[in-house]
Formats: C-alpha cells, sequence, structure tokens
C-alpha cells in the first residue's frame, strides 16, 4: 500500500474476518511502514486490554472502530488511549446518516461504509456498496473517508458521487478473501488520485 503510494495502512484485529492479523506480524509490518504512511489499526467491538495489545504491537497513528460501539464507549476510548479515532458509520439509506451527528462529536475522522448484509458475520470487508449520493452537500464537523465496495473502477465515480474528501478500500484491491494484490492496489490508488486532482481543478 505504501509503494502505491497510499496515505494509511490498516491492520485488521479481529479474529472472525479473513482479514485479521496477528499481534508479532503486525509489529513486524508496522515497523517497515514507520514514516511512509500512517498506520491504522481496526477493532470490532474489543475490549480495553485487546485495544492495548493492538497499541502495544503496531504503534497506530489511528484507532478504527468498526463496530457497535456507543458514542461513550469511543468517547472512553479516545480518552484512555490519547489515539485519534475513525469510527464507521453503516450506511444503506439516507437515513442512517443521523448516527453521524452523535459520532463526529467523540471521534476525530468519520468513515461511512456499506451497512453488512443481513446475518453476516462481520461488519465490513463485503464488497457492497451503498448509494453515495446521499452523501453529495453534506457537510460534517470532522473529516470522512467513503468506503464500501469500492474497486479501480467505480472509485473516480464514487469520488465525483458525493465530493469524497478521501477513499477506504479493502475486498477491492484483493485476489480472494484477505489477499491484498500488489497490481489491484496500485490501480485503485492511481484512480483515486486523478479523480481528487480532477476534483481540484474542476
Amino acid at each position: 500500500a505504501s509503494a502505491a503510494g497510499a496515505d494509511f495502512a490498516g491492520f485488521v484485529f479481529y479474529p472472525p474476518s479473513p482479514r485479521h492479523v496477528e499481534y508479532a506480524q503486525a509489529a513486524s509490518l508496522t515497523a517497515r511502514l514507520r514514516g511512509r504512511c500512517r498506520v491504522v489499526a481496526l477493532f470490532v467491538d474489543a475490549t480495553d486490554a485487546e485495544i492495548a495489545a493492538g497499541i502495544e504491537a503496531g504503534s497506530p497513528d489511528f484507532l478504527q472502530l468498526h463496530g457497535q460501539e456507543t458514542p461513550g464507549r469511543i468517547a472512553a476510548i479516545r480518552n484512555r488511549f490519547g489515539i485519534p479515532l475513525i469510527k464507521a458509520i453503516p450506511i444503506a439509506d439516507i437515513n442512517d446518516l443521523a448516527l453521524a451527528t452523535a459520532y463526529e462529536q467523540v471521534s476525530d475522522m468519520l468513515l461511512f461504509d456499506a451497512k453488512a448484509p443481513a446475518g453476516a458475520s462481520r461488519p465490513g470487508g463485503h464488497g457492497a456498496a451503498f448509494d453515495w449520493q446521499v452523501l453529495q452537500g453534506r457537510t460534517f464537523s470532522r473529516p470522512w473517508l467513503l468506503s464500501g465496495g469500492l474497486t479501480a473502477e467505480n472509485v473516480a465515480r464514487a469520488i465525483r458521487a458525493c465530493d469524497a474528501p478521501g477513499v477506504d478500500c479493502s475486498s477491492g484491491v484483493e485476489s480472494a478473501p484477505g489477499i491484498k494484490e500488489p497490481n489491484l492496489i496500485r490501480a485503485f490508488t492511481e484512480a483515486a488520485r486523478t479523480a481528487e486532482l480532477a476534483g481540484a481543478l474542476a
């Protein structure tokens, strides 16, 4: 990801996910990334002990919380660990944007992702998208990222649809669940950068 020019590299600390990373592996990988891009540690409804272990292993620049954490829980984690927080907001339709109001008061950044299908065993990484236009013209008191079903083929269209200031991708740059493909990462990053530049010049 860093070689392709990505600003962030994420590490998933959630055993049910095919993208789960063991602490020892995270420590080795993040040491090589330091200074090249910002490291994000992703947790899902984690305990303080689990978060502390992930922080010790990866020394992340950001924590991304992708579960059912309440605003109060978000505030408690932020206060305890002192690391900037990204809160994922699951979106199915425009009504779900109301969640952002509560979370933007206690988070440093928001990430709008497609709501997981019914019966799914994990909250993200399904390759599903939502109607990006529900974000068009919306303003928030925190920076935000767009996620959910993004690929090199559709990321430019997604950015144009809602003027997303940043994007996040997981399954869209994989050759199989949990297996990142360098060529897909490079293509995605280039497509996103091109769309960003086009928007700045428009």
